[in-house]
């Protein structure tokens, strides 16, 4: 759609202020509310409240054409949660599989768009993984399963959910800084980042959950949520290219290291497996496990935004769903994470498996883990639906 300009702002006002049956021809009301929300914004300078409340009631279809209209985004202010039953009656909109969730493709997903040298790297590497995990039948042995396991309970735990997850990202507990590193590095073996990186992503995606500033809201398809927003450099970094978020990482020189030095690190684990049990190792150990853990980490950012349930009114997408939180060492519960960002613990019920709360039990009561944070009964009683 075509930003009206200011001189046709009063004739466009005028026909949307006609209604449905004075419309120009060919012009549904869908499109002439979001091009009145653009007139609007364009003229005049506007205070950020007075954006977000042009941008309250409308789909997220609607609010995605009206903010992708600037450059560069504005991606401190915030926006309101898109109006689900306008999303699902967006032209076009499908539900995802068995969910609730109203989709609109904003993007190409892999064809019809152009593809800059991040796109290309980050297919190769990933499409290789998988592609080199598919020799798992003919290198199998059973000491190469509990490498498989060993590993992914090191990368996928320890690293992604304990460390870069609730520790880097949400504060959630302290350790001493030699074992905050040392879970970090951990963190680097999952091959999903440097950990300044992976945190202010992340960061922008609670900022701006399930809006058109997230990176990775189900409202643009389950594949995009999955892995389609990482093959898409251009759309992802106009979300999240301002790192200053993370500035209490760039602050300490491991975070940085690590950053300057990524690529190597992953050369340096694949050479290290190799060494250690040749192909099968690289396999098992590498490929396979890397692609497991890349899957189980991307379905919290899918599955567990439009599969499961909601115990908490957070405003977003988010559900807990228990099939993730067994895969994903405690993260699928995920609707209580986005009631309480700031919780070490994610399965707030007893029967809601959270391995990664048992690591941080396990290291507070070692007096390792310090400023635990979890939510008071008053805090839950108050969002609870």
């Amino acid at each position: 759609m075509l930003m009206p300009t200011i001189r046709d702002a009063a004739a466009l006002k005028a026909v949307v202020r006609a209604g449905p049956e004075r419309t120009a021809a060919g012009r549904s009301d869908r499109d002439m509310s979001t091009a009145a929300a653009m007139v609007e914004v364009q003229e005049s300078t506007l205070s950020a409240e007075s954006v977000t409340n042009r941008l309250a009631g409308l789909s997220y279809s609607q609010q995605y054409d009206l903010l992708f209209q600037t450059k560069p985004l504005n991606i401190k202010q915030i926006v309101p949660k898109p109006d689900r039953q306008a999303q699902a009656a967006e032209p076009g909109s499908s539900k995802v599989l068995l969910s609730d969730v109203h989709a609109v493709p904003k993007r190409p997903s892999l064809f019809g768009r152009e593809w800059n040298s991040t796109d290309m790297a980050y297919a190769a590497f990933i499409g290789g993984m998988h592609l080199l995990a598919c020799a798992a039948p003919w290198t199998f042995s059973w000491p190469m399963v509990g490498l498989f396991f060993a590993t992914y309970f090191i990368s996928g735990c320890l690293g992604i959910t304990l460390s870069y997850h609730r520790q880097l990202s949400h504060r959630s507990f302290q350790t001493p800084k030699w074992l905050e590193y040392v879970l970090a590095y951990c963190g680097v073996l999952a091959v999903q980042g440097d950990p300044s990186e992976w945190v202010s992503s992340h960061r922008y995606h609670h900022l701006h959950c399930d809006t058109p500033l997230d990176p990775h809201s189900p409202y643009e398809g389950f594949w995009w949520s999955h892995a389609g927003w990482l093959l898409d450099n251009k759309a992802t970094i106009e979300r999240v290219y301002n790192r200053n978020n993370a500035s209490d990482m760039d602050s300490q020189w491991f975070y940085r290291w690590l950053r300057d030095t990524y690529a190597w690190h992953v050369v340096a684990q694949f050479a290290v497996l190799f060494a250690l049990g040749g192909l099968p190792a690289v396999v098992w150990g590498g490929a396979l496990r890397v692609c497991w853990v890349y899957h189980v980490t991307w379905f919290v950012n899918s599955a567990s935004h439009v599969w499961g349930s909601q115990s908490y009114n957070t405003g977003d997408l988010s559900r807990n769903n228990w099939w993730v939180g067994i895969l994903a060492f405690g993260e699928g519960w995920h609707n209580n994470h986005h009631a309480f960002e700031f919780s070490a613990r994610h399965g707030l019920e007893w029967w809601q498996v959270d391995v990664t709360w048992g690591m941080v039990w396990v290291l507070q009561r070692l007096g390792l883990a310090t400023n635990v944070k979890l939510p008071s009964e008053r805090q839950k009683q108050r969002l609870a639906f």
